[in-house]
């Protein structure tokens, strides 16, 4: 998978801002600084701020329902 970092080319501003999003929601929900929302306010209105955070917070759920329980990834 490539890193955002290393092929910055990949992502528009507003992506990269979204994942960063995801990353510090993730990492530390408590660490969300009105920096990142000024800066999530300049690529999204306050209802895709809104429904990218319940995304995030779904995925972690999922990811730590599943880690918790141990269930094996199907594909």
């Amino acid at each position: 998978m490539a890193d955002k970092e290393d092929n910055p080319e990949l992502f528009t501003e507003r992506e990269k801002v979204a994942l960063e999003f995801a990353e510090r929601m993730t990492a530390d929900s408590n660490n969300v600084d009105e920096a990142l929302w000024n800066r999530l306010k300049e690529h999204f209105d306050e209802g895709e701020i809104i429904e990218i955070a319940c995304v995030i917070g779904v995925f972690n759920y999922f990811n730590r329902f599943n880690n918790a329980l141990k269930v094996d990834i199907t594909k």
